[in-house]
């Protein structure tokens, strides 16, 4: 077995031929979780080949990107032919890499760059006549499901007929953003691309030749392939960010001649604890906790967008600065243990105090996690921001996050967002943090960046159907938000500690019980369904209720025309509403609505819930005072 780092220029130098045995799954990458990410890493490491402007030792810093492991079995070689490979570890990886190439390659030779895109060409197939319209002529050969639509894709065949395939879906991807990059296209809110379209072009050639690594195991013939493949994807330890930064900061200590026996105790001991190492969500993928902090923790103090692979590197840029002396070296391990002792913390703050309430509703259940910087910099120690303050900062940006996910606006831009308040916040007076951070969410106007205000709430929030468009757990934030605002105003204030389910007032199959004479159809039938999907139909409910209630007519009277069944047989929604259920929310729906539940009803309700929204997070008109001379980055 051997292993080495290689860039597509090696891995796919000369006739090569990957194959991905029959017996693996097809492929499955999608935008969101795997193209669009690979596309940002690739662009940045571009931009950054640009801006050094062919400054070598700028180039040599700038470093590459890895995107993983790939493990190939090689096969006996045939004189003539393509030296063959098995893949048997990284077959979504490998495609994704060659997807991005050729799509490179088409829109190089498109734009007039003929020399960058025969470059690029060579890494994706085999341009001997002998291996012409041979599966041999492409330098990788996917699953059998997916071959048709590969050879499409790279031979420019597909005609649409492939179009929801998601190789064509890749494909057609990277096509669209590499174009628009090349193009100079950039959205608004979003940074102008750096450069000339002819240094573009030349920067992504080196990139996507020499800059994207892979670590590349090859097997060799008594190799047991599938033993190994085992122990990859199972047994395997893998050593985090941390275990590497730990090792360097420990060898700055000793060239600094430091106290370093004291220092496991002082400054590292907690990260070896078992929850540091521990896997948790973040996003949808898992990562040590310890490496998603060092990785916060870098963007709150570089005020950079840090990625994942570059945290080790972006680490030691950072700290030399800090190594030069003991004392130096020291006071920022003592600013580090700080904020992780504060960023351990977050998850059991109570959920009555703004960080714990902003932890749990945006970073666990709106799962926007890349406002944890920000909020780790607004409860720092090391900033030592006034109770008032922070709960000014966090109520701001709290709301800018729910008003915009429940008005569906984008999150494209909240990672540069995020970085660029953070140097708003440098150097602005501890008392003034909340004022400053409300003032800054206030005067934006990019699309990707407004806080939207209440008239947009009123306007567009009503009418939209929002369930199965924004996750069931996001909307029972709001609807548990608005319960408990109801009963801090008129009722006990009692905690929801059960958890509880949406329900459906009018139900979603509207048609077995809640249809009319005559029955709706068409247009009328299809408003309905939109209708009942809307904010002011949906309420909170136990999970044991929610299954009684089902699909019941409104009233008794309704309910007794169907056939009895169960424990509750003749009884509406209303009245099991109101024998079970001790919420306000439904207490209202019970008392307000005796005799029906119309759709005129649910147009009604969610325009109160959207004023009770509205009140609940507050907006740029309403919060606060806007800061001085906030401006829009």
């Amino acid at each position: 077995m051997k292993a080495d780092a290689l860039a597509p220029r090696a891995l796919f130098d000369g006739a090569v031929h990957y194959e991905i045995p029959v017996f693996q799954r097809p492929y499955v990458w999608s935008e969101e979780d795997q193209w669009a990410p690979l596309w940002q890493d690739v662009r940045r490491v571009a931009e950054r080949v640009v801006e050094a402007n062919g400054d070598q030792d700028a180039l040599k810093e700038i470093g590459g990107h890895f995107l993983g492991a790939i493990v190939f079995k090689s096969k006996p070689a045939i004189s003539g032919d393509v030296t063959r490979h098995a893949v048997i570890d990284g077959q979504q990886r490998t495609t994704t890499l060659q997807l991005l190439l050729d799509a490179a390659q088409k829109a190089f030779t498109d734009l007039g760059y003929a020399d960058e895109g025969e470059a690029l060409e060579e890494l994706t197939v085999n341009a001997a006549k002998r291996f012409r319209g041979k599966p041999e002529q492409f330098k990788l050969w996917p699953s059998r499901s997916d071959r048709e639509t590969f050879a499409a894709a790279l031979a420019r065949t597909n005609g649409g007929q492939y179009s929801e395939h998601r190789i064509a879906e890749a494909h057609q991807f990277f096509s669209t953003e590499i174009r628009a990059w090349i193009s100079g296209e950039y959205e608004e809110g979003e940074p102008e691309p750096v450069g000339t379209e002819k240094q573009r072009v030349e920067a992504l050639t080196d990139v996507l030749q020499s800059r994207l690594l892979v670590v590349a195991i090859n097997l060799s013939g008594h190799d047991d392939d599938q033993l190994i493949f085992e122990t990859l994807n199972d047994r395997g330890t893998p050593l985090l960010k941390a275990d590497l930064i730990k090792n360097w900061v420990f060898q700055q200590g000793e060239r600094l001649h430091a106290d370093i026996d004291s220092w496991p105790d002082r400054f590292w001991s907690d990260f070896d604890d078992d929850w540091w190492r521990d896997e948790a969500p973040q996003g949808r993928h898992l990562r040590s906790r310890v490496d998603t902090f060092l990785q916060y923790w870098l963007t709150m103090r570089t005020r950079e967008e840090i990625l994942v692979d570059e945290t080790f590197r972006a680490f030691t840029q950072y700290a030399s600065d800090h190594m030069k002396t003991v004392e130096s070296a020291e006071a920022l391990l003592t600013e580090l243990i700080r904020d992780a002792e504060t960023y351990r913390l977050l998850a059991e703050s109570p959920p009555d105090t703004a960080a714990g309430r902003f932890y749990r509703r945006v970073i666990e259940e709106f799962e926007l996690a890349a406002t944890t910087p920000l909020l780790m910099w607004i409860i720092s120690e090391n900033h030592q921001v006034p109770d008032d303050q922070v709960e000014l900062a966090l109520g701001a940006l709290e709301s800018w996050v729910i008003r915009r996910t429940l008005l569906r606006y984008t999150t494209k831009d909240v990672n540069r967002f995020m970085v660029s308040a953070l140097a708003i916040l440098d150097g602005t007076a501890p008392e003034k943090i909340g004022t400053a951070l409300f003032g800054y969410l206030s005067v934006q106007t990019a699309e990707t960046r407004l806080w939207p205000s209440d008239d947009e709430l009123q306007e567009y929030l009503p009418s939209l159907r929002i369930y199965k468009t924004i996750r069931q757990s996001r909307i029972r934030v709001v609807l548990e938000a608005i319960e408990q605002q109801l009963r801090s105003e008129r009722h006990e204030s009692v905690r929801l500690s059960s958890p509880l389910q949406i329900e459906h007032v009018m139900p979603q199959k509207w048609q077995k019980h809640w249809d009319q004479q005559p029955p709706l159809a068409g247009e009328a039938a299809r408003e309905r369904d939109r209708l009942v999907n809307t904010l002011g139909n949906l309420t909170l409910v136990t999970q044991k209720l929610n299954g009684s209630l089902a699909h019941r007519p409104w009233t008794d009277s309704e309910a007794q025309s169907i056939a009895p069944t169960g424990r509750e047989a003749g009884k509406g929604k209303r009245s099991l509403l109101s024998k079970f259920s001790l919420l306000v929310l439904n207490k209202e729906l019970i008392d307000d609505h005796p005799d029906a539940w119309t759709d005129a009803d649910i147009a009604k309700r969610s325009t109160e819930l959207t004023r009770l929204i509205c009140k609940e997070w507050p907006g740029p008109h309403q919060f606060g005072p806007a800061a001085d001379g906030a401006d829009e980055a």
